[in-house]
């Protein structure tokens, strides 16, 4: 199983990936390591990403998860949590359609994220880049959708409920 949980920048896909993996004994993985070397430079200088910009990252993406599925099938399983924002319909449509793919969407308003963003160091993305990503979002059909006002591991348990991942997997 792949569950990747989305949102925009600031809203602690990072922070609850991690926790949720290290609870389930999964791999972690975190979208922003698959960026080419531009798109990194573009977001540290606050400029949003196009499709064009997101295209060949979202395919590097969807090959992996492809790949972590199989390994799943063929082996011990392998199950992924991966941190992405997958902001857009088609960028979610373009990571995965199979079943063992879920989404799980944190939920935040803008000035929270906002207020995040202000006091997070040593991130490429900053609070520059958050008005385009509100922009681009396409809030998900068919995820578990997550309040992200409380703390990581009370949303974790809510995710780990909500998707029926209750004991190590």
């Amino acid at each position: 199983m792949v569950v990747i949980v989305m949102g925009v920048t600031g809203a602690g896909k990072t922070t609850v990936g991690r926790l949720l993996a290290d609870q389930l004994g999964w791999q972690f993985a975190d979208a922003d390591d698959f960026h080419p070397p531009a798109n990194v430079e573009k977001m540290r200088r606050g400029i949003p990403l196009t499709d064009d910009d997101r295209r060949p990252w979202l395919e590097r993406l969807h090959t992996e998860i492809e790949t972590w599925i199989s390994e799943g099938k063929t082996a011990a399983a392998k199950n992924v949590v991966l941190a992405c924002s997958a902001l857009k319909r088609s960028y979610r449509q373009g990571l995965g359609s199979d079943p063992e793919v879920r989404f799980v969407y944190l939920k935040g308003s803008a000035e929270l994220i906002a207020r995040r963003l202000r006091s997070r160091h040593g991130h490429f993305a900053d609070e520059k880049i958050l008005a385009a990503q509100f922009a681009d979002l396409e809030e998900p059909e068919g995820a578990v959708t997550v309040d992200i006002d409380a703390p990581p591991e009370e949303i974790v348990t809510e995710i780990r409920a909500r998707l029926g991942l209750t004991s190590l997997d």
